[in-house]
């Protein structure tokens, strides 16, 4: 009797976690590698054993860490038999040529894990092409050792023989594949900007963070938006941007980005930096971090160090100390807030506390943006009154019934005020003094800042 085939789940990939923690290294209150093992779990691994660390003041040039300490590992290796070991740290194509001979097993360094978690999630064609030039850029000094197989050739060391033929074309075929990937990253990103450009007249607000923050939660509970969230680190590669209707009415724009970590592989920075402009050029920029995290503090740093990498010395305007429903101390939310000087905002995005003080944060910025108007415009002039009520403030609201015109007191930005002039009924008229003079709302001249 046969049976229908079922799919059956890829088994977890069994693997070893160790590394070596350096004095500039932050302490990490569930241990040197409970990062490295959370990623591991993202990556669809599973760690066996307890995990090999090592304190040292510099690396050992031939293997990293000591000669003893990889002799732990080994014995761990014959006692587990994993499929790879797992450094928490970036390793050069010589160390991991040793400790894959020593230890008899692949080795996969910190840089290698986290691109191959980014391979995994993207989905985008802009955020695939990224992950792929990242580790191409990372591949590229690591070609030689795809080879030793063809090392023992006739002729000069290292001048001829077809392991340096074949060594040369994988070299060509891949600078020419990161030349074709740049080119269409700058198409892609150059798209972008102009999508970026055509939403100007819109008040963006940008959510930035250490990953696993809560931003995506965050952003699909105040724009009812529907993106993929899970306890996971980089569950969010590309950039999302949603409108966002504030409870006064107007509308912003949110944005949300891929998540930091410490010690980011540099290739990745570089390959994302288009990705992360979008968001850092908004009108207000957000610093979510998860006040329940024991090491808040440390990756509020990391992220900090991330965008001065990106030269981009950028204050943020409000932070958001998130997850506050799951503090087990109080007193910690007041420490991670402690010399900000921006509007710090304690909230869950989970349960919803706090997010009406976020709005009003927002409506506030808007407020210094805009400006108070009373505009009145014919019943029939529907469009406009749409526009006003759906990007402008609408503080009164009124029915003029001797000239059948509505009346409205609104704050309303100037982007906004000029797209009304431009686009509404010629019969639109405005007063700025308190409704003592009316006259007609046209667009003020643009007087460019050179002039």
């Amino acid at each position: 009797m046969s049976r229908d085939p079922a799919p059956t789940a890829a088994p977890h990939e069994r693997v070893i976690i160790c590394g070596v923690v350096f004095p500039d290294f932050p302490v990490e209150t569930g241990g040197y590698l409970s990062e490295l093992r959370a990623l591991v779990a993202a990556s669809g691994g599973k760690v066996v054993g307890t995990g090999v660390t090592q304190k040292r003041d510099r690396p050992v040039p031939a293997t990293l860490m000591g000669k003893g300490k990889v002799e732990e590992i080994k014995e761990e290796v014959d006692l587990h038999e994993p499929s790879a070991v797992v450094v928490d740290n970036d390793l050069s194509p010589a160390q991991v040529r040793n400790l894959e001979e020593m230890l008899g097993c692949r080795v996969v360094d910190r840089s290698e894990l986290i691109l191959d978690i980014f391979a995994d999630r993207a989905q985008t064609r802009q955020a695939c092409l990224q992950v792929e030039l990242a580790q191409l850029e990372y591949l590229a000094p690591r070609l030689r050792r795809m080879w030793t197989h063809l090392e023992r050739t006739e002729g000069a060391i290292g001048t001829r023989g077809p392991g340096e033929t074949q060594l040369e074309t994988d070299r060509r075929l891949l600078r020419k594949r990161v030349r074709d990937l740049k080119r269409e990253l700058d198409v892609i990103e150059g798209r972008k900007r102009r999508e970026v450009a055509s939403r100007i007249t819109g008040f963006t607000v940008g959510l930035v963070g250490y990953t696993n923050a809560g931003k995506s939660t965050l952003l699909n509970k105040l724009t009812g938006a529907t993106e993929f969230v899970a306890d996971m680190p980089f569950a969010t590669l590309d950039t999302r941007t949603r409108r966002w209707t504030l409870p006064d009415g107007r509308l912003a724009l949110l944005s949300d980005t891929v998540g930091f970590l410490q010690r980011l592989p540099h290739h990745l920075v570089a390959s994302f930096h288009a990705t992360l402009e979008e968001t850092l050029a908004a009108d207000l920029l957000v610093h979510v971090v998860d006040a329940s995290h024991p090491d808040a503090t440390q990756q509020m740093a990391a992220v900090v160090k991330v965008l001065d990498d990106l030269s981009h010395h950028v204050p943020f305007q409000a932070l958001a100390l998130n997850k506050i429903d799951e503090v087990q101390d109080p007193i910690a939310l007041h420490l991670l807030s402690d010399g900000f000087e921006g509007e710090v905002i304690f909230m869950s995005a989970k349960t919803g506390q706090g997010l009406d003080r976020l709005a009003e944060v927002v409506a506030q910025h808007l407020d210094t943006r805009s400006e108070f108007l009373i505009l009145r415009l014919p019943a029939s002039d529907g469009k406009s009154l749409a526009y006003l009520r759906g990007h402008g403030a609408v503080l009164e609201e009124e029915w003029i019934e001797e000239s059948e015109q509505y009346q409205l007191r609104v704050r309303l930005d100037a982007a906004a005020t000029a797209t009304l002039a431009r686009d509404g009924d010629s019969k639109l008229r405005v007063s700025r003094d308190e409704g003592e003079t009316f006259e007609e709302l046209v667009p003020k001249p643009h007087r460019p800042e050179w002039a």
